[in-house]
């Protein structure tokens, strides 16, 4: 026994709508450039401390389960504030 429901296209509407995921309407345009742009302005300084913290996040990405990140971000900043 094939049991079957007919709903209005209207209520059907409704609830796709509610349901539905949305996209943001806000900066649909993002460039590269963009999201980079704190890394180039960024003093040299700076700019090395992030380098390095990005190079120690990339040295753990095949852990699996990366330890100590923490530890290696503040050696980082330690030895650039000295």
């Amino acid at each position: 026994m094939v049991m079957t429901f007919k709903y209005l296209d209207d209520a059907t509407a409704v609830v796709s709508n509610l349901l539905a995921e949305k996209r943001s309407s806000y900066n649909t345009t993002i460039n590269l450039s963009d999201v980079q742009e704190p890394i180039t302005s960024a003093s040299p300084e700076v700019r090395q401390i992030i380098e390095r913290v990005l190079q120690a996040e990339k040295d753990k990405l095949y852990m699996k389960f990366p330890r100590n990140i923490n530890e290696d971000i503040l050696k980082i900043i330690k030895e650039a504030v000295q």
